[in-house]
């Protein structure tokens, strides 16, 4: 259902007109939602990265201990997370144009709101709302691109600029939430977002009405799963916190009922979020357990040593982000290396290199204390982030060998979707480790060495159980997988 788009578009008078204006946009108007694009990708990346490194200050400005922390990013990706899912059938229903302009003004009025938030509870619900306009946003930024270039050389281009400014901005973005923290606030770094979504809706402007397409929305199959999420993330978050008490076992059996009602209306759609043949695929599992994972430890160490470099090494916001710098910004690094060498050895070699790397850098935090120099501890991190970056790319091209053509679009939102859902558990899990009264450091290394342990396996189960995938054949699908990669190539942060 959800990103599978019917092969013919409506054949009224109105979607003719429509998609024959947009099918050949000029050079210029090209270019402006290649900006408008490129506007999108930024804001999502600029905020999943450099929110980190502003958490003690909002715990010391709003209130809040460590739990409302966690939900302050988890909020973001949950919802991010949850409706990546049907962002598709929205682009085709109302059109890619109005659903990015919709995302992108409902992204800057929450950041405005975040800017006001009075409390912990209404920063939540604003970064909520956030994380919505980024699942509507992201989709629909590649879906335009794909439709103001139509060819394929000229596409690829535009998508390794969209790329690398998602790359520059995850970079950038711990410097800039740490150097914006301690000069004006943690509220200015949300207060930022508008004027860069203004402009992207004035670019928006000038670009030519989308095609819309029939699909059907899922409503209860939507709802169903946000609930379970949700349900399941706030119970891993109350048991790191209170042990297995109320309400954990209730949450849990929630979570279990929401997933269960989900998977019975998905086996009665014709056209369901997410396709049998992906639960089918030794590829997509694979791919999935181990994307899952690579986020789980990327994201989750990012989020405990934010706060562990302030609250227990005394770092300023502005030290604790540019810790940070070199580790993201080799993760671009891996991506080129993956792109020159995954036609030689496979996607399955650099998936497995990149998995242990990761568990390498990660493992080496162990070495880490109150003693550690901050130089001495960035240069620590530059395996963890050049792993992620030789570890993403090999995600989506194996799993797009793996699964047929037409539901290559649905695979890639499903892998990107529990993607992200591993950052939620391990920012969960991770949370609830490091405030427990042994202390953060005992924590962090309990964390870590489970962090080490899940790449280790999903290394393990790559390596053992996935073949090496040929290169796909078919220009289709070649272009699928560049657009894929680029959706994959987190941000997010992808966000976050």
């Amino acid at each position: 259902m959800s990103l599978v788009m019917p092969r013919r578009p409506a054949t009224t008078g109105r979607s003719k007109a429509t998609s024959a204006s947009s099918s050949a946009p000029a050079g210029s108007s090209k270019r402006f939602v290649l900006y408008s694009a490129l506007v999108s990708f930024f804001l999502i990346s600029l905020d999943g990265s450099a929110i980190n490194v502003s958490l003690p200050a909002i715990s010391k400005d709003i209130g809040g201990g460590m739990s409302g922390l966690q939900w302050v990013i988890d909020g973001y990706t949950l919802t991010f997370a949850a409706f990546m899912l049907s962002a598709g059938v929205f682009s085709d229903r109302l059109g890619a144009k109005r659903v990015y302009a919709i995302g992108l003004a409902g992204f800057s009025v929450a950041s405005a709101v975040c800017f006001l938030a009075p409390d912990l509870n209404a920063l939540i619900a604003a970064r909520m709302a956030q994380g919505l306009a980024a699942a509507l946003m992201l989709p629909t930024s590649l879906a335009l691109i794909r439709q103001a270039y139509e060819d394929q050389a000229e596409r690829a281009r535009a998508i390794a600029i969209w790329t690398a400014v998602g790359g520059v901005a995850i970079a950038l973005g711990p410097v800039i939430g740490g150097a914006v923290t301690s000069a004006t606030g943690w509220r200015m770094i949300f207060l930022l977002n508008v004027p860069i979504g203004l402009l992207g809706l004035a670019l928006l402007a000038r670009i030519a009405r989308s095609p819309r397409r029939p699909a059907p929305i899922d409503i209860p199959s939507q709802l169903t799963f946000l609930l379970a999420l949700v349900s399941v993330t706030q119970a891993v978050i109350t048991m790191g916190h209170a042990g297995f008490t109320y309400p954990v076992p209730q949450l849990l059996l929630l979570s279990a009922l929401a997933f269960g009602v989900f998977f019975t209306l998905q086996a009665r759609r014709a056209q369901p979020m997410v396709p049998p043949k992906i639960l089918r695929s030794r590829p997509a599992l694979v791919t999935i357990a181990a994307g899952f994972a690579v986020n789980a430890v990327f994201y989750g160490m990012v989020f405990a040593l934010g706060l562990y470099f302030q609250q227990v090494n005394g770092y300023s916001p502005v030290l604790a982000g540019a810790v940070f710098l070199p580790m993201c910004a080799v993760d671009p690094l891996g991506n080129i290396v993956v792109m020159k060498l995954e036609a030689r050895f496979g996607a399955r070699v650099l998936l497995v290199w990149g998995q242990l790397l990761m568990a390498l850098g990660a493992g080496l935090m162990l070495l880490v204390d109150g003693s550690t120099p901050a130089w001495l501890t960035a240069l620590l991190l530059l395996p963890l982030g050049f792993g992620a970056g030789l570890a993403v790319p090999p995600l989506t091209s194996t799993l797009l060998g793996g699964v047929p053509s037409e539901i290559a679009a649905t695979s890639a939102a499903v892998l990107n979707t529990c993607r992200q859902v591993g950052s939620c558990f391990a920012i969960a899990l991770l949370g609830g480790l490091v405030s427990k009264q042994a202390g953060f450091l005992d924590g962090l290394r309990t964390g870590v060495l489970t962090g080490v342990a899940i790449l280790s396996a999903t290394a393990a189960i790559t390596f053992v159980f996935l073949r090496r995938t040929p290169a796909p054949a078919t220009t289709p699908v070649l272009t699928d997988q560049t657009q894929a990669k680029a959706v994959n190539r987190d941000n997010l942060g992808l966000a976050s």
